[in-house]
């Protein structure tokens, strides 16, 4: 079976593309936020387990929010810094620390 291109009118004009560049989405951080309470071996559990950092940087975050009463734990999309948060202020609560996850538009 033959087929047949159809002609249209406007064959052979190219037309520009929209070059509309696409923002990328805003980026959030977390951080802990320091309390009199959480042992600073559970906030370096968080960070490895949350954050998947290694012990040693781990330790420097959770030393920075233990003397500056905040550490950043990362920088995250929306979706995905909402998510971080839950999953930290959950994980404090079933264990039974006041541990304070937040996040702030970077």
């Amino acid at each position: 079976m033959a087929t047949r291109k159809q002609t249209l009118p406007d064959e052979g004009v190219a037309l520009e593309p929209d070059r509309q560049r696409i923002k990328p989405p805003p980026l959030y951080k977390v951080m802990l936020l320091n309390d009199d309470y959480t042992p600073m071996d559970f906030v370096i559990v968080v960070l490895e387990k949350f954050f998947r950092m290694r012990r040693e940087q781990a330790t420097v975050v959770m030393l920075k929010v233990h003397r500056d009463g905040r550490g950043v734990c990362g920088v995250f999309p929306r979706d995905l810094a909402v998510t971080k948060v839950e999953q930290v202020n959950d994980f404090a609560k079933r264990h039974q620390h006041p541990l304070a996850c937040v996040m702030e538009e970077n």
